[in-house]
């Protein structure tokens, strides 16, 4: 199973002062995470203490359900057949400090339990694709895909260009603002279109 992670796909998580920071109108950011760093079925994130600080984004998810390899976007909804509401995990502080010395991000994103699924819903079920995180019963990031810079159908005919998916593979579709700060002791809620799918502790 590989994980796909679309960085800076709304607008207002690409802007700072209003400028731009990466110019995606053509294409969209997307590195891979280790499938070691999945959890799902409700179980805790542990996160690591030697991190420094850790922030969090929320995700569409999509699982994609058959062998593809330079996907037309016009036959991309052919490729997955089910959404979630999703989360990863960043440890901020040294990812800054991997982007100064201009070594692989991989310590900061790909550590166990950096990033989290809920249960899936049938394509078929969905009617607006929104989504939101409530931290301890506050809300900490929500979005609609309404708002993507890059459409689910595109992103996915992008990465099979030079990438064959395969059945089970998840996509990350972006966050739809600034990572919000996680802690342990906090218990996390996502919702779809509404429907909670999501729901485990950070220790």
């Amino acid at each position: 199973m590989k994980i796909f992670n679309v960085a800076f796909n709304y607008t207002t998580y690409n802007k700072v002062a209003g400028v731009p920071l990466y110019n995606i109108e053509e294409n969209p950011v997307v590195f891979n995470r280790p499938d070691s760093t999945l959890i799902k079925g409700g179980k805790p994130c542990f996160i690591p203490d030697d991190l420094g600080t850790v922030k969090a984004a929320a995700h569409i998810v999509v699982r994609v359900c058959r062998l593809g390899k330079g996907i037309p976007e016009r036959f991309a909804h052919r490729y997955y057949d089910a959404l979630t509401c999703g989360m990863t995990f960043t440890a901020t502080d040294l990812l800054e400090q991997l982007r100064r010395e201009g070594l692989p991000w991989h310590p900061a994103i790909g550590f166990d339990g950096a990033a989290a699924i809920g249960e899936w819903l049938d394509v078929g079920e969905l009617r607006r694709h929104s989504f939101r995180i409530d931290i301890n019963g506050a809300t900490a990031q929500e979005g609609d895909s309404c708002h993507m810079l890059h459409t689910i159908d595109s992103i996915i005919s992008h990465i099979s260009r030079h990438t064959t998916l395969r059945m089970g593979d998840l996509v990350f579709t972006g966050a739809p603002a600034p990572l919000f700060p996680v802690c342990e002791n906090q218990h996390v809620i996502g919702f779809l279109d509404d429907r909670k799918l999501l729901e485990f502790n950070v220790k």
